[in-house]
Parts: structure tokens; sequence; C-alpha cells
């Protein structure tokens, strides 16, 4: 098998997309397969190893952590020719995706999409909600030719399907548990933040308005008093509401920026509770990464998230977009101990079931099985030359 990824974000970028996909190139090189990797050039000094192709791009103004390329359509045309390969993914619906969109029709190659975003959910925190219609029209043009639409939770399947979109397969998300365990837990994270409270609350992610950040403030600020004094809030990101943010919040409040690898894992470990209000994911890579650190999860009842917090079980589910729901659960968990000590140990073992491995071995066999299909279908006559 060869394969040529197309996408508009990839590593060292930090997001759940460039992250996943990093991790899909590793997997790839281990397993002996031939890949090609059209990504967007971050920065001029980043060298990027063979067999990643990195592509001009500027910030895509929604979203900057996804970058927006200035390809030479003959160079990745020459690129391919020479390559030859059996199937390209196209990881986004940009202007990597559509090079390779265009390539695929027209040699009639195999193509899959994966969807990742749902972006017609951020326009509406833009004040862009108008253009929802034209989103959905240009999304459902750019995968009808494609083989197969990989998404990563069965939510955002049915809302693929519910918008007409066929030939729908599930690419779900794994984690290292390896790398985010309880065992990671250290005192030295409470000694690098200055943090005496009692109770250590975590956030992890951009703080941006689709994060639905404006809750997570609302929460931090409509505490009781009591509660207040017992608590810090750690918080993990960047983003552009973080200036907005900062001046918002009570005093019991830490930004510590990005942070990730080890350092990442000893955060998760050494909090009380991961609270995640944001209601528009597809996923939510780093709410089964505080899961598989051992840490309870109070999130927002909506989208992917639901496949891994179990309510009452794993976590703790709230009404998305309401301070209230957040503020009544934390109150009732937190000094409930027998509680929070099983939510620590289901949440563990909820993860120790998400090998990144095995979900990538059942993406190589939808590889394989898609491009065995239009093989026949060529032979059969039912896709033309």
């Amino acid at each position: 098998m060869r394969l040529a990824l197309f996408t508009d974000t990839f590593v060292p970028q930090m997001n759940g997309v460039a992250l996943t996909l990093g991790r899909l190139t590793e997997y790839l090189n281990r397993r002996g397969v031939e890949h090609l990797v059209f990504s967007p050039k971050s920065t001029a000094d980043i060298v990027y190893p063979d067999p990643v192709r990195p592509i001009t791009s500027i910030p895509f103004f929604l979203y900057p952590e996804c970058r927006l390329a200035l390809p030479r359509l003959t160079t990745i045309r020459k690129e391919l020719d020479r390559f030859r390969p059996d199937l390209l993914h196209l990881a986004t619906p940009f202007n990597l995706g559509l090079c390779g969109h265009h390539y695929a029709r027209k040699h009639n190659i195999s193509h899959v999409a994966s969807y990742h975003t749902h972006f017609d959910r951020y326009l509406s925190y833009y004040r862009m909600k108008a253009a929802v219609p034209l989103y959905w029209s240009y999304m459902k043009w750019f995968h009808q030719s494609c083989d197969a639409t990989f998404a990563p939770s069965q939510d955002t399947i049915q809302t693929l399907e519910d918008q007409g979109f066929q030939h729908m397969k599930l690419w779900s998300r794994g984690v290292d548990c390896n790398l985010y365990t309880p065992d990671k837990k250290s005192a030295d994270v409470r000694e690098r933040y200055g943090i005496t409270a009692p109770y250590l609350f975590l956030y992890v992610g951009r703080i941006a308005p689709e994060k639905d950040i404006d809750t997570l403030t609302a929460i931090m600020r409509t505490l009781p008093d009591s509660m207040k004094e017992r608590v810090h809030w750690l918080i993990v990101g960047d983003g552009p509401q973080l200036p907005e943010l900062r001046e918002q919040v009570p005093t019991n409040v830490t930004f510590a920026g990005y942070k990730s690898g080890e350092e990442l894992a000893q955060i998760y470990a050494s909090a009380d509770l991961f609270v995640f209000p944001s209601s528009t994911e597809t996923f939510g890579n780093v709410v089964q990464e505080a899961m598989a650190s051992g840490l309870p999860v109070i999130a927002a009842n909506s989208g992917g998230v639901l496949e891994m917090v179990r309510n009452g079980e794993t976590g703790v589910l709230c009404t998305p977009k309401k301070p209230e729901s957040f503020v009544h659960e934390i109150v009732n968990l937190v000094d409930d101990l027998d509680r929070m000590a099983s939510f620590r140990l289901d949440a563990r073992s909820f993860a120790l079931g998400r090998s990144w491995d095995a979900i990538f071995d059942q993406l190589l066999h939808d590889y394989e099985h898609i491009i065995d299909n239009r093989r026949i279908g060529k032979k059969l006559g039912f896709y033309s030359a």
C-alpha cells in the first residue's frame, strides 16, 4: 500500500487533529507502509523529516491552528506521479485537501476524507451563522466522491448522516496509557504553580469561544464562596480568548500556557477534577487523556465526549452552556470521596481499552478494503477510467 495524506494542520502544531495525524504517520513508519504527507510549513526554521512535504502557508483567520497552504499544483502532481499512491487520505477540506481531491478524481484513485471539526458550530460563535448553509453545501460536495468519510465518534457520524453524508466509517481515537497515568502524580506541580488549596481543578484545551470558555468563566465565578476558598484552577492552553479570560477570572486561577508530554501528564495526574464545558467536540482527546490519568471528569453532555464519559460511572455530564448545572455537580461531587475514587478507577479502566495501535490497525484494514473495492469496481466497469 502507498498512501498520500493531505492535511492543513500537522505536528508540531498543538491541536487534536495534528497530534492524531502525527501518531498515524509514526504508526505507518513502524508498519513499513509507504506514505507521503503534504502539510503546511508552520515556520521557516522547522526541518520536516521525510516523508513530509511542507507547503508554504498562512494562518486560517477563524482557526489559527489550521493553516491555509499555498500549494504549487504542478509540484504536488509531479510528486504524486512519481509516488503512484494507491489511496489518498484528505484529512482537511481546505487548500491541500482540495489538491488531493482534484488529483484523486482526475486519476480515478481511491480517496477518503476524515471529518475532525464542527466548523458549522464554530461559525455561530464567531457571528457568522449565516454562512452555515454554504458550509454544508461545500462539505457535501467535497465528501460525495470519497470512498469513505471517517469520523471520530458515533455522535459525529449521526450528525453527518443527518446532513446527507454517505459511506461513513468510525475512526476513533486512542490514548497513551503509559504516558497518561495516575503514577505521574507529583507534588512538584503544586509547588511549581504555588498551589496551596486542598483541591486542584483543571482545564486543558484551546482558549477560544467555541470551547465554551464563557461557561468556564461563569463556573469559576459562581462556585459557592466556601468552595472557592478550597479550590485552585489551573488552565492549560492558549488561544484568542486568553486576554479576556485573564481579566474575568477570580484570583484562584493560574494560567500555565501550552503543555505537552511528561509535564502535561504530571499535571493531569496531580489534579483532583477535570472540568470541560465544550459542547462542540467531535471527540475530545483531552477528556480521554484526563481519564487515562485517573482524573474524574465533569463535561458538557454533548458531542463525542458522550462516548467516553458515562454519566455517573466514569464521570458526570452537565447541561451544555449552563454554568449552574456544572456548579451543582461540582459541589455534589467534590466532598464525596468514595464517588471520586470510583470515578478515578472506572475512568482509568475505560482508557486502558483504547489502544492507538488497535485503532490504527482498523484504519489500515479499512484502507485495504476500500482499495480492493475500487479495483474490483474498475474491473466491473463501475468506475470510469
